[in-house]
Order: C-alpha cells, then sequence, then structure tokens
C-alpha cells in the first residue's frame, strides 16, 4: 500500500530505503532477512552498511557479483533467467503482467514451485497476488529492480556498483535455497559463501523451488529461528 516513485530502483537507492526503515524504527541494527530481488538487496546493505545489518539471511538469490558471473557465462542460468531478458523491452512487459487479470503471475509462482508442496500455491493466495500486480504502477515498478541488473552491465554506475560489491560481507550469513528452484539455479548460488567473511551457513532444502519460505513454512522458520537464537553460527 506504499507509495511508488517513477525513478531510483537501482539497488543502491533500494538498499538505503530498507536500512533507512532500520533508523527510522530507532534501531541500531537488525537482522535481514531477504528474498529474490530481496535478497540481492539483503546482501548490498550488509555490504553498504554493515552497522545497521546484525545478521544477514538471504533465500533464493545469489550474491550480485555471483549472480552477474552466473548470468553472463553459464549459459543454463542465462536460460534460466530468460524472464530478466525479456523485462528488458519497453512497455510490453508491463501489459503482460497485468493482462488477464495478471494470469502471468499466478502461472510464474505455480511454475516456479516446487512438486514437493502440493498444497502450495493454493489458489486464495494466488489471487492475492494477481491483485496487487494489478494495482496501477505495480508492474512497472516490479520490473525497474531487474531492468536495471541488466542494463547497467556495461554502464558506469552497474560497473561502479559490482566493484563496490568486492568488499566483504562482514556478518554471520544463512544462504537458504530450493533444490528445484527453476529461476536461479543451485550452482550459480552455492558459490556465495566466497564473498563472506564472516560465519557462514549453506541450507538446502530438498524438493523445494523458488519460494523456500512459503512451500515449507514450518521448516524455513525453524532454520531461521534457531540460526537466529544461535549465538556462534558455524561457518
Amino acid at each position: 500500500g506504499s507509495d511508488r516513485t517513477p525513478r531510483g530502483y537501482d539497488p543502491a537507492n533500494l538498499a538505503l530505503d530498507i536500512t533507512g526503515v532500520i533508523r527510522s524504527l530507532g534501531e541500531p541494527d537488525a537482522a535481514l532477512v531477504g528474498h529474490d530481488m530481496g535478497g540481492y538487496l539483503a546482501w548490498t546493505a550488509a555490504v553498504m552498511r554493515p552497522k545497521l545489518v546484525r545478521r544477514l539471511v538471504v533465500s533464493s538469490m545469489p550474491h550480485p557479483r555471483r549472480w552477474r558471473s552466473s548470468m553472463l557465462s553459464d549459459f543454463a542460468q542465462t536460460r534460466a533467467g530468460s524472464y530478466i531478458w525479456g523485462f528488458q523491452r519497453p512497455w510490453v512487459p508491463e501489459r503482460q503482467l497485468v493482462a488477464d487479470d495478471a494470469a502471468l503471475v499466478g502461472r510464474l509462482i505455480h511454475d516456479w514451485s516446487g512438486p514437493r508442496t502440493p498444497e502450495f500455491p493454493d489458489e486464495a493466495a494466488v489471487d492475492v497476488y494477481r491483485r496487487a500486480m494489478c494495482i496501477p504502477s505495480t508492474a512497472h515498478c516490479s520490473i525497474e529492480p531487474y531492468r536495471w541488473m541488466v542494463r547497467s552491465l556495461a554502464r558506469p554506475d552497474g560497473i561502479q556498483f559490482n566493484r563496490r560489491m568486492k568488499r566483504p560481507v562482514r556478518v554471520p550469513t544463512l544462504h537458504v535455497h530450493g533444490s528445484l528452484d527453476p529461476a536461479i539455479r543451485t550452482r550459480s548460488a552455492a558459490g556465495s559463501g566466497e564473498y563472506v567473511e564472516a560465519p557462514y551457513r549453506w541450507r538446502l532444502f530438498d524438493g523445494l523451488g523458488h519460494f523456500p519460505h512459503e512451500e515449507d513454512p514450518a521448516g524455513f522458520s525453524a532454520e531461521l529461528i534457531n540460526w537466529l537464537k544461535d549465538p556462534e553460527p558455524d561457518r
């Protein structure tokens, strides 16, 4: 229900929005949890504002430098991420997302979910996501971060961001991934630990797809809470 700005969908600005929320709550820091694009921004926030991130949890998204390398050099990941390339066209993706009451959103949720949890997605949940996408400006603002990720690859702002992300993550990190994720391949995500100079735990959920937190909410929550309670998270 928040407003939507016409610009500023690069990861640096979005990550500063997230850390700005932490500051606005009067908290010195926070355990930051992000999925997909939210995970991309969580990685970014941990590098750009490390004092505000106490612990980091990322689901279904490699470290930004790992994502960039995989998309440019791994044909299988490039093919799996074809939807991102399709988002680069002007206007057409927005129209596709809202066509037929956002039917495409429902198809993507079904296609990207693993077979282990037939109860997800239920149609009531899908309807919520479809209605949300039909709110004016939502489709455009949902696509803009993915446009930046590709269009900036050869631009100065993208090259500068990639260099900034060389700085290692220095907070304890839990990295969660579904073994059957068709959008982000396991091999692409698994190499992200090289960018973490702190206790790092890789947790692969067998049989799950792109939405571990919704496909197995009990298992995901247990993993998250136990790790957050652990005073000495393992490397």
